[in-house]
């Protein structure tokens, strides 16, 4: 493969792991149209060797968004292997300095690889308020949804997890996470938490809110969702869209609590069977499928 070149004020890294996303199967689907690399869940290393992590939003650096620490939402960004910018799935990449955060050493690489979306299930703390109280209903124990349970445990909330994968559920229960297979009462919850990856998960999330709650939406797909507006004009219902996290708030929470994510990774392939571990990762009951450049 050609070596990319970095532009100015980038860096050029070698990838040691990259993590496939359930982003990354909606886009081989058509969602957000993008054509080249994908993968935009890695821990690489520069030419010193110190060990990186990189946020994956490119933005300009200029507009207001920018200047107010927000570039996930610049208007012009580019977005690590999913639009406009060659991803993970590859031995090298590049991506702005200001993007890269070194990795502590008590980090290993396969936790690394998850502070991407582990920065996102962490974003949820920073959009709304969680309370020990505060009962929160999560819709998908799946990739992130996994992620996402353990960061809400750890606020003490009332947190229950929907889902239909018996292992996954299995998983979270080891981690004293209560689960079900059936939905709540209707108007139950005080939060809920859409992370199922389908469109039926905002439906479901509507009936179970109750009237002035709040619902988080992290499913991205390709399609588009049908849901009931009126539920929300009359119930006074706050709905929450939810996408990245900040990396610094990833990578201390890893140092904190030393969670052991191994039980997350459901298999492990080298590069140059990208298309298997696309693959893999869509079969039912599969979590976090790794690449390895190395092999």
């Amino acid at each position: 493969m050609d070596t990319p070149v970095p532009g100015p004020g980038e860096a050029l890294v070698k990838v040691r792991l990259a993590g496939v996303c359930n982003t990354d199967l909606e886009i081989v689907r058509g969602y957000m149209g993008f054509t080249g690399t994908l993968g935009h869940e890695f821990v690489g290393e520069l030419a010193d060797g110190q060990r990186v992590v990189g946020e994956i939003n490119l933005g300009c650096g200029a507009c207001p968004a920018c200047a107010a620490g927000l570039s996930r939402h610049c208007p012009t960004r580019t977005v690590l292997g999913i639009l406009g910018k060659d991803g993970a799935f590859a031995e090298l990449l590049t991506l702005p300095e200001r993007n890269l955060h070194p990795v502590p050493a008590s980090i290993t690489d396969e936790q690394a690889v998850l502070v991407e979306p582990l920065a996102a299930a962490l974003e949820i703390l920073d959009q709304v308020t969680i309370e020990p109280a505060t009962r929160v209903l999560l819709l998908g124990a799946g990739k992130l949804g996994q992620l996402i349970a353990r960061v809400i445990a750890s606020t003490g909330a009332r947190l229950t997890v929907l889902g239909r994968s018996p292992a996954k559920l299995n998983l979270l229960e080891a981690e004293g996470i209560a689960v079900t297979t059936e939905p709540p009462p209707a108007g139950s919850q005080d939060l809920v938490i859409e992370a199922t990856g389908n469109q039926a998960g905002l439906e479901l999330a509507l009936q179970a809110v109750r009237p002035r709650g709040t619902v988080v939406l992290k499913s991205t797909f390709a399609g588009t969702h049908t849901w009931n507006a009126a539920k929300v004009v009359i119930d006074e219902l706050t709905i929450v869209g939810s996408r990245c996290g900040r990396f610094e708030a990833a990578l201390r929470w890893l140092e904190e609590t030393g969670a052991d994510l191994s039980p997350l990774v459901s298999d492990r392939f080298p590069l140059s069977r990208g298309d298997a571990a696309l693959d893999r990762a869509a079969e039912d009951g599969v979590l976090k499928v790794l690449l390895d450049p190395a092999g």
